[in-house]
C-alpha cells in the first residue's frame, strides 16, 4: 500500500507546492527558491524510491490507484507505473531540482510566479506520464500548454510572444483532432460493448476496422508528431527554444518533447496496431528524414541554441525509428534514447544559459578559446558534446546503438524477402551519427578552441552551484551509459508487451 500512496504523493507534491506559493504572496524571492528546490528534491527522492521498488519481472501496471471520477462517463482517476513510463517519471523528477537551481540567478523578475509555473508544468508532465485513463491523460496533456505558454511569454526573449503563440497554435491544432478521435474511440467502445470506459486496458482490447483505425491513428499521430516534433511539423521548436529562458528550454527538451514519443508508444501504436503496420513505411521514412534533415539544419546555424534545438529533431528521429522497428532491442533503445536526450540536451541548454548569463549573446561567432578562460566550463561542455555524438560509455551511445541494431534486426529479414526500403532507411539513419559528430564537434571547436574571443570583457568560470548542477548531469549520463542493465531489466517486459500489441493482429483480420 505504501507504493501507491508514494506515487500519488509524487504526482501531487508540485500541486501542493504551487498552492502554498500562491497562498504566500509576501514570501521573499530567496525563500521561494529554497522552498521550490526542497519540494523538487523530495519529489526526486520519492521517484528514486519507487524506481527501486519497481519489479521488472512483473508484467502490467504497478502501484496503481483507480478511483471513480465521472462515473456516468466511465472516467476514473487511474494512475500507475509500468515499464514504459517509469524512466520518464524518474527523468522528470531528476530534472526538476536542476531546473530550479539553474534559474537561481537567471530569473530575477516575478520570481514567485515563475516557480508557480515550474510547479504547474511539473505536475502536468508527471500526470501525463502516470495517467492510465484517456480522459485523465488528455486533461494533463492540455494543461501543459498553460505554464509553458507563460514561461516563454513572460521570461522569454524579444520575440517571445511570436514564439509562444506559434507553439500553442501548433499544439492546440493537433490536440483538437486528438480530442475528436478520443470521443469517437470511446463512443465506439460504448456502442459495441455497452460499457463506457476511458481506461487504457479496455481500449487496447477494442479492435476497430482497419479504415477506422487509419483515420484515428492519423488524428493521434498529428498531435503526437507536433510535440516530438517530426518533420515537417517541427518549425515551432527552434523559435520556442531560442526565445525561451534557460529553464524553459531545459523543460522543453528534457521532458516535453518526450510527450510526443511517449504518446506514440503508449497510445497511438498499441491502440491502432493494424493501421500502425500499414503506415510504418511512411512514418519510418519521416523519422529518418528527421534524423538527417535536423542534423543538416544544425550544421548551418549560427545561434548556439538553434544548433541544439535542431539536434533534438535529429535525436528524437532515432526514438521514432526504434519504436517503429517493432524489434525488442529497438524499442528498448528508444526508451533509453528518450532519457538520454533529456539528460544531454537538458545539460547543453543549461550550459548555454550559463554562458549567456555572463556574455548576453548566443551567437557562435562571438566566442572562441573558452578552454583557456573557462577550463571547468569547457570540460563539462566537451563531455556533453561527446555524449551527444554517442561516445561509447555515455547514454547517447547506448540509446542510438540499440535503436540502430533494432532497425537492422527488423530490416534484414525483409531485405532477404526482397523488401529494400527498411534496410535502406536503416543505412541512411546511420549517416545521422556522422552528421551529429560534425555539427557538435564543430560547435565545440568554435566555442572552446582557437583564438580567445569573448564578448563583454572578462568572464568567470563555473561557481559551486553551477558545478554541482553539471556534475549531476554528467553522473546520470555516464551512469546510464555504463550501467544500462538495471533500467533495461525494468523496461523489458513492457517493451515486449508493446511489441506484441502492435504485432498481434494481421492486416487482413476484420473486427473481433
Amino acid at each position: 500500500m505504501a507504493e501507491p500512496v508514494a506515487l500519488n504523493l509524487l504526482l501531487w507534491l508540485p500541486a501542493l507546492g504551487m498552492a502554498l506559493l500562491v497562498a504566500a504572496p509576501r514570501a521573499g524571492d530567496r525563500a521561494v527558491r529554497y522552498f521550490t528546490f526542497g519540494v523538487m528534491l523530495a519529489q526526486l527522492a520519492l521517484a528514486a524510491w519507487l524506481y527501486g521498488r519497481f519489479d521488472g519481472s512483473v508484467p502490467g501496471l504497478q502501484f496503481a490507484t483507480r478511483i471513480p471520477w465521472i462515473a456516468d462517463w466511465g472516467v476514473h482517476y487511474h494512475v500507475a507505473l509500468d515499464g514504459l513510463n517509469l524512466l520518464l517519471v524518474v527523468l522528470t523528477a531528476f530534472l526538476g531540482p536542476l531546473v530550479v537551481a539553474g534559474a537561481w540567478t537567471a530569473v530575477r523578475e516575478h520570481v514567485r510566479l515563475f516557480h508557480v509555473m515550474v510547479f504547474f508544468i511539473q505536475f502536468a508532465m508527471l500526470g501525463t506520464f502516470v495517467a492510465q485513463d484517456l480522459f485523465l491523460f488528455y486533461v494533463f496533456w492540455e494543461a501543459m500548454l498553460i505554464p509553458m505558454f507563460l514561461i516563454i511569454g513572460i521570461w522569454g526573449g524579444e520575440r517571445r510572444i511570436y514564439a509562444t503563440l506559434k507553439f500553442v497554435l501548433y499544439t492546440a491544432f493537433g490536440s483538437i483532432l486528438m480530442l475528436a478521435a478520443v470521443i469517437y474511440l470511446v463512443w465506439s467502445l460504448s456502442r459495441s460493448t455497452g460499457i463506457a470506459s476511458f481506461d487504457f486496458t479496455d481500449l487496447y482490447r477494442h479492435r476497430l476496422p482497419l479504415e477506422v483505425q487509419t483515420w484515428l491513428l492519423a488524428a493521434f499521430a498529428l498531435s503526437f508528431a507536433i510535440k516530438v516534433p517530426m518533420v515537417p511539423l517541427h518549425t515551432w521548436l527552434p523559435d520556442a527554444h531560442v526565445e525561451a529562458p534557460t529553464a524553459g528550454s531545459v523543460i522543453l527538451a528534457g521532458v516535453l518533447l518526450k510527450m510526443g514519443t511517449y504518446g506514440f508508444m503508449k497510445l497511438g501504436f498499441p491502440l491502432f496496431p493494424d493501421a500502425t503496420r500499414l503506415m510504418t513505411p511512411a512514418l519510418m521514412t519521416l523519422a529518418v528524414v528527421g534524423i538527417v534533415y535536423g542534423a543538416c539544419l544544425a550544421l548551418v546555424q549560427t545561434d548556439i541554441k538553434k544548433i541544439i534545438a535542431y539536434s533534438s529533431i535529429s535525436h528524437l528521429g532515432y526514438v521514432m525509428l526504434g519504436l517503429l522497428s517493432l524489434d525488442l532491442v529497438g524499442v528498448q533503445g528508444a526508451l533509453v534514447q528518450m532519457v538520454s536526450h533529456g539528460l544531454v540536451a537538458g545539460g547543453l541548454f543549461t550550459m548555454v544559459g550559463m554562458i549567456y548569463e555572463r556574455c548576453h549573446t548566443r551567437e557562435l561567432a562571438a566566442y572562441g578559446g573558452l578552454a583557456k578562460l573557462l577550463p571547468v566550463y569547457s570540460v563539462f561542455f566537451m563531455i556533453l558534446t561527446l555524449a551527444s555524438i554517442g561516445l561509447p560509455g555515455t547514454s547517447g551511445f547506448t540509446g542510438e546503438f540499440m535503436v540502430l541494431l533494432g532497425a537492422f534486426n527488423a530490416a534484414w529479414p525483409r531485405w532477404l524477402a526482397g523488401e529494400a526500403l527498411p534496410i535502406a532507411l536503416a543505412v541512411v539513419a546511420v549517416t545521422g551519427v556522422v552528421l551529429g559528430a560534425l555539427y557538435m564537434l564543430w560547435l565545440a571547436q568554435r566555442m572552446l578552441f582557437g583564438a580567445v574571443r569573448v564578448p563583454h570583457g572578462p568572464v568567470t568560470d563555473l561557481g559551486v552551484r553551477e558545478r554541482v548542477i553539471m556534475i549531476a548531469f554528467v553522473v546520470a549520463i555516464l551512469g546510464l551509459g555504463l550501467f544500462p542493465r538495471g533500467p533495461l531489466a525494468k523496461t523489458e517486459l513492457a517493451a515486449r508487451e508493446y511489441q506484441e500489441r502492435v504485432l498481434a493482429t494481421r492486416l487482413d483480420e476484420g473486427t473481433p
